[in-house]
């Protein structure tokens, strides 16, 4: 089967997509496994796939280096090979914002600025911006996003309820390694030592799921049990939310819940999360 057509240019693409019932995965390139279960999964819900690729300069903090973000987009489409793409839109930022930073932009609101927002000020709202570009140049039916992303997720959710966006947005269950790391394109810059400690993330979450008839604190303590004997784990954030608001749940809180965390492994920051429920 051969390599999905690159498009780069707008009009084209829109061009190329009329009439067409398109699903949409949007990415930043370096695709892996977690990524083709993202396609695999567009695939099965729309005739055109459409992957796109782009490297969004408005999600990137002062103190993240752009330049360094990994791109290799003839190793994207050779992973893309086979997997029922029909585009990869693979734009320049000037083609996506050729007067510079747009003056209108979207904000993702209070749950933007906690948990990754508050690492990450402004990541969210570059984003949600990006992302509702992309729903308004494709004009997918379906836009497919990972639960590994869990905040992302969320927010585009929201956006798409409050904007009233015509696109329903499909989750991705986390593609994981055998040992349980969540598959992300940071896993490359782990070194050998940290590679053996990342699986503890994962080990802390399934702890906590294990507590939920304890309550929260019990949750608590039984992923930091876990955390506390990494010595290359150095944990940002470690949080129980309610999946209905993203907000964290209060003490007396019954009911599915979603425990998230964040930690430097080394060098290399890593998230994850999983459900659970507290009864």
């Amino acid at each position: 089967m051969s390599q999905p057509q690159v498009v780069t240019e707008i009009d084209e693409l829109r061009a190329r997509l009329a009439g067409k019932q398109v699903a949409l995965v949007p990415t930043m390139g370096a695709l892996h496994d977690g990524h083709l279960a993202l396609v695999d999964r567009a695939a099965e819900l729309a005739d055109t796939v459409v992957v796109s690729i782009f490297v969004n300069p408005l999600q990137f903090g002062p103190s993240e280096d752009l330049e360094k973000y990994p791109r290799d987009l003839e190793g994207d489409l050779a992973t893309l090979e086979g997997h029922g793409v029909a585009y990869v839109f693979a734009p320049t930022p000037a083609e996506m914002y050729p007067d510079g930073k747009p003056q209108t932009t979207l904000r993702g609101g209070g749950v933007a600025e906690i948990l990754e927002g508050r690492s990450r000020p402004g990541h969210f709202d570059g984003m949600l911006t990006v992302v509702a570009k992309l729903f308004g140049i494709v004009r997918p039916h379906v836009a497919v996003f990972g639960q590994k992303d869990a905040q992302q997720l969320f927010l585009v959710q929201r956006m798409v309820r409050d904007l009233d966006m015509l696109v329903r947005i499909e989750p991705v269950d986390t593609v994981r390694e055998p040992d349980g790391l969540a598959i992300s394109s940071r896993n490359r810059y782990l070194s050998p030592e940290e590679r053996a400690a990342a699986p503890a993330l994962h080990r802390a979450l399934e702890a906590a799921a294990s507590a939920g008839d304890r309550g929260i604190d019990a949750v608590l303590a039984a992923a930091q049990s876990v955390l506390m004997g990494e010595e290359l784990v150095t944990v940002d954030y470690l949080k129980v939310v309610d999946p209905r608001t993203f907000q964290p749940v209060p003490d007396d809180y019954r009911g599915p819940a979603r425990a998230l965390i964040a930690a430097q492994v080394g060098s290399t920051r890593l998230i994850d999360n999983d459900a659970l429920y507290l009864n």
